[in-house]
């Protein structure tokens, strides 16, 4: 069974950093993409980063050049390095693990709050 646990969340202030982790149990690092998404009140959920198998990088437009996301495969875990945070960045950040069979998890989400 995959688990996926983030950490690294909490509060800080506009222009800071924070460091998001995802410890993934039970995965096999083949065939796969894993993210990061995202969910502020009253939103939808929207992708933030991604990392393919090959390495292939994908951020949306809003965290381009201030967000970089990484894995270290000895560990199954994948960091999302955020800096120069701003407010509107407060969401609950999700973990993602997608396989090419389509079979798809989710973390239980970890809060970032940034204050203006």
């Amino acid at each position: 069974q995959v688990h996926l646990e983030e950490s690294g969340g909490g509060l800080v202030q506009a222009g800071g950093s924070l460091r998001l982790s995802c410890a993934a149990s039970g995965a096999i690092f083949s065939g796969y993409v894993m993210g990061w998404y995202r969910q502020a009140p009253g939103k939808q959920r929207e992708l933030v980063a991604r990392i393919t198998r090959t390495d292939r990088l994908d951020y949306s437009d809003s965290v381009k050049g201030r967000f970089t996301i990484s894995r270290a495969n000895a560990k199954n875990t994948v960091y999302l390095q955020m800096n120069s945070l701003k407010p509107e960045d407060t969401a609950v950040y999700y973990c993602n693990l997608l396989y090419i069979s389509g079979a798809n998890y989710w973390g239980q989400g970890t809060q970032v709050t940034v204050s203006s």
